[in-house]
């Protein structure tokens, strides 16, 4: 039975999503439980898919909160 774990920011996918939406974490399960099928033969029905939200402020990239280091990139690349 493999348990598959989907972390993906909190902050959506478009202007004003403050996450994705049901109808794009259903894509993902369908898709994840298909490429198990797929690949590991593995039945949809004893596929699971966790999809966990992580808040912005919860996670970092290149030693600085995610939101620091966007606008330290920003400031580098003008």
């Amino acid at each position: 039975m493999p348990i598959v774990t989907i972390q993906v920011t909190r902050e959506g996918t478009g202007p004003g999503a403050d996450s994705i939406t049901a109808e794009e974490k259903a894509r993902l399960i369908e898709g994840v439980s298909h490429v198990l099928r797929d690949v590991l033969a593995k039945p949809l029905d004893s596929t699971f898919v966790v999809i966990e939200e992580v808040e912005l402020e919860n996670w970092g990239w290149g030693g600085l909160p995610v939101q620091a280091f966007r606008k330290q990139r920003s400031a580098e690349q003008t």
